[in-house]
């Protein structure tokens, strides 16, 4: 598999930086990651990188739209992420891929990414045959319940719950919270508003 090849766009380098460390961290694959210091070098930079995703500043001074970006950069399946630091309209929200806000957690930012990017493996989790139940309860897990939490919810046995999570974990060969998160944002069983910030606790 291919590096992810991502782009982060953003003259702070305190805050280009800080984007950068929580990228590494977070990537449950290898990932290229250019830094643009500069706005008037991006439309280069983006040719030169051909990045899957752009993470940028929406407002930075004389940014082109995303499309205008795909279009002189000649990127045309680049997606573009607003790195979001204060109140935006939404009207320039909208025309982005997606919205990073600073104070996203961790999980959140992850699970953002990964929707973006994607990759056809992924997405070839929706055919995986989980069952009605089985789906429940990885929207449980993903909201951040214990399985104790999740057995009350559901009025079944905690055995029963740790027999699902051992059955929904070899059908998609995903062993952790965030890689379900990944899963269960990129299948649209949960919106990332229900996204608990942090994982931890009996699981």
């Amino acid at each position: 598999m291919r590096p992810l090849k991502l782009a982060v766009a953003e003259p702070s380098l305190v805050l280009r930086k800080g984007v950068v460390t929580v990228l590494e961290r977070l990537s449950s694959q290898a990932v290229e990651i250019v830094e643009v210091e500069e706005p008037s070098l991006l439309v280069v930079q983006l040719r030169r990188h051909t990045p899957d995703l752009l993470i940028v500043n929406p407002a930075t001074p004389g940014l082109p739209s995303p499309e205008r970006l795909r279009e002189e950069a000649h990127c045309p399946e680049m997606k573009c992420a607003a790195l979001q630091m204060t109140m935006l309209d939404d009207t320039v929200l909208r025309a982005y891929d997606g919205v990073i806000s600073i104070y996203d957690s961790a999980e959140q930012i992850g699970a953002k990414i990964a929707a973006l990017t994607a990759s056809d493996n992924v997405r070839d989790m929706r055919r995986e045959p989980l069952s009605p139940r089985e789906r429940e309860i990885v929207v449980c897990i993903v909201k951040g319940m214990t399985n104790k939490q999740i057995a009350d919810c559901l009025c079944i046995s905690t055995h029963t719950v740790i027999t699902h999570r051992r059955n929904i974990a070899a059908k998609l060969q995903i062993h952790s919270a965030a890689g379900l998160t990944i899963y269960a944002i990129v299948n649209r069983l949960v919106e990332l508003s229900e996204i608990e910030p942090a994982y931890g606790g009996d699981r």
